[in-house]
């Protein structure tokens, strides 16, 4: 069983030290639903959502939630992001909304807290823009798709 790295000898909280480690390209892919009422995914799916539009604002809020990711989760690395993409897709059949967001870069340590991040305030941006059509919504199914680079190299989730 791996150990946590996250804890120092005496098994308090410790930011990892990365400075031995190599630089390599890495990036990470996370996704995440917005499981919404016929309602809400027309009005998306239409451009008829009343606070203007919703995959903008949510896309906009999705990167800068990446690249500020070390200011919300403690012991993350602040990270020079040479890339972050969020995206969208419409899955009216299943009354939902999936959310990716991409991240890359040249450097020491992974980008899976920033993709996981960034997918988590598009998710947020929309909920808050569609709330008072539907205020049942839910966010689901949130996780990192795969992520390459480093010594442990290319890994992707098996589902």
């Amino acid at each position: 069983m791996a150990e946590f790295s996250h804890l120092n000898a005496g098994g308090e909280a410790n930011m990892v030290d990365v400075t031995e480690k190599a630089v390599t390209i890495r990036e990470a892919t996370a996704e995440g639903y917005l499981y919404a009422s016929a309602e809400v995914i027309e009005k998306i799916s239409s451009h008829n959502i009343a606070k203007g539009d919703v995959f903008a604002v949510a896309r906009i809020a999705g990167i800068q939630g990446a690249k500020r990711c070390a200011e919300l989760i403690p012991l993350c690395h602040p990270l020079p992001l040479s890339k972050v993409d969020v995206t969208f897709s419409i899955e009216a059949d299943k009354a939902r909304i999936q959310v990716r967001c991409f991240c890359k870069l040249s450097g020491k340590t992974g980008v899976e807290m920033e993709a996981l991040t960034g997918v988590n305030i598009a998710l947020l941006t929309l909920f808050d823009m569609c709330k008072a059509v539907d205020p049942g919504m839910r966010l689901e199914g949130i996780r990192v798709l795969d992520k390459k680079g480093g010594k442990t190299g290319h890994w992707q989730t098996d589902v």
